[in-house]
């Protein structure tokens, strides 16, 4: 009796675990694509970031837009939008690109960057090293960037 009981209880541990497993090789399409996605959203979020490119954050910002500025300071609205960009950038090097899926309609991406601004004063700053997570979300067809954050991964003396 009590191998039995042993025999009932671990296939009741195993059957959901093997419908997990068996869920997670149908749907591995879906994730590749929506991560391909993301990544191509994030490069081109980079890409206009460097010309602070008014008319593309205009089209790809949802309405309620917000962001973290690497100092901490929660922007909203306008605000935001109007920070996001900076042509005084030399240099935004993404690395370490992770994605996270939410659901079918949603990612976050996540990653570091080199990130190097125009020098002032005859003096270049040195590199500085910062963290990146975006908020994809697919609405009427399209995606929009609804968070960003920047968090500096390295601070004081280079």
């Amino acid at each position: 009796m009590k191998f039995y009981s042993l025999c009932c209880i671990a296939l009741l541990c195993l059957v959901p675990a093997a419908r997990g497993a068996a869920r997670t090789q149908t749907n591995s399409e879906a994730p590749a694509a929506l991560e391909q996605t993301a990544i191509r959203n994030e490069k081109d979020l980079i890409a206009a970031k460097k010309k602070d490119d008014a008319s593309y954050f205009k089209r790809v910002l949802s309405h309620d837009f917000s962001m973290v500025g690497v100092d901490g300071m929660l922007l909203q609205g306008e605000e935001a939008a109007g920070n996001l960009g900076d042509s005084g950038l030399l240099e935004l090097t993404p690395y370490d690109i992770a994605v996270v899926p939410l659901g079918d309609n949603g990612a976050i991406v996540t990653y570091d960057a080199v990130v190097r601004e125009a020098p002032e004063e005859d003096q270049g700053p040195p590199p500085h090293y910062q963290h990146f997570t975006s908020v994809w979300l697919k609405q009427d067809g399209q995606w929009k960037l609804k968070f960003h954050q920047a968090t500096a991964a390295h601070w004081g003396d280079w």
